[in-house]
């Protein structure tokens, strides 16, 4: 029972308890793969995740070789509704090009976004999975209300400075990014299963559409592991990566991950490699768990102001009742 009740905690990284604060008994990070959870980290809790990755690519058409280092670091901050999140997202990228005719440089950020996340809807609210202490079979058959994902919106902007070497255009920009975002949990909180689809640089010449899937698991309450699949398409650029990794949870509000990730072409083909650390600062959040109480049908009609008749009266003629058939 205690380890069930670990990997719960764990819930792989992002995992959401079954009450409707968002925030987790464990650290809820999206690292070390590329999907954003559907559950934001709680009112007033500050989490920051960063990293730092190498990167080789080889072009077979246009003949080149790259390598380089780069670095990503993401702010989140709960405000105002425990169903709403800031994001602050930023990724700064320096790579070395070999042709055969020249080498040449190109280091600049390679992705800086703004926005914010909103729970829209929680298949767990004013849900309570009951109990069968007759059936050990009923207790652990398919759960098909964990089919419902929790559903989020996201909703930001790019932000693009002038002669950025990874934008499709030398001039300055800010364009829109939106995306819908699913999350699924299985297994008593040991297989959670995440979709993003994305659409970014709406408004400019080169709009980019993209999904990210992504399947976690707990191993034990410590380790947890994940695969992935990322696509996207635009005029500018189109690929589709696989993406594999683990991460260790060193205590409650820190972890470690590492991961691993490739495309399926040579136009060109890349290899990334990172590691990544996840830290939670939660000392201002004020819990604010939900019970379920399922009320029976002569509570609620004691409560509800429409009945005329008070609970004095129905208990007094209830006792008349019981008076009568005892001399009948």
């Amino acid at each position: 029972m205690l380890k069930i009740k670990n990997l719960f905690l764990t819930a792989l990284f992002f995992a959401p308890q079954l009450f409707f604060a968002q925030y987790t008994d464990v650290i809820n990070s999206n690292r070390p793969g590329e999907t954003m959870s559907a559950y934001a980290v709680g009112k007033s809790v500050i989490q920051a995740e960063a990293g730092i990755y190498g990167i080789r690519e080889k072009h077979d058409l246009l003949n080149y070789d790259a390598t380089g280092l780069g670095t990503d670091l993401t702010f989140r901050y709960g405000a105002f509704l425990e169903k709403l999140e800031f994001i602050l997202d930023l990724q700064y990228q320096m790579e070395n090009f070999d042709t055969p005719y020249t080498t040449y440089k190109k280091n600049n950020f390679r992705q800086t976004v703004l926005g914010a996340k909103y729970l829209i809807y929680d298949p767990f609210k004013n849900y309570e999975k009951t109990k069968n202490i007759y059936s050990y079979k009923a207790n652990h058959r398919f759960d098909w209300h964990s089919l419902i994902p929790a559903v989020s919106v996201f909703a930001g902007a790019n932000f693009v400075g002038a002669d950025n070497p990874y934008s499709f255009s030398p001039q300055s920009s800010i364009s829109p990014k939106v995306a819908l975002i699913t999350q699924n949990l299985f297994g008593d909180g040991r297989w959670v299963f995440v979709t993003n689809i994305i659409a970014d640089y709406i408004t400019t010449d080169y709009p980019s559409y993209a999904y990210v899937l992504t399947l976690t698991h707990g191993f034990n309450s410590k380790w947890s592991g994940f695969i992935e699949n990322q696509g996207f398409k635009s005029d500018f650029y189109s690929d589709v990566i696989g993406r594999g990794g683990a991460a260790y949870l060193i205590n409650s509000n820190l972890q470690v991950d590492a991961s691993i990730s490739t495309n399926f072409k040579n136009t060109p083909s890349i290899l990334y490699g990172g590691v990544g650390v996840s830290w939670r600062y939660d000392a201002s959040y004020k819990e604010k768990q939900m019970e379920f109480k399922r009320e029976s049908r002569k509570t609620k009609k004691e409560k509800d102001p429409k009945d005329k008749k008070s609970k004095k009266e129905t208990d007094y003629q209830e006792q008349e009742r019981k008076r009568k058939s005892k001399y009948e």
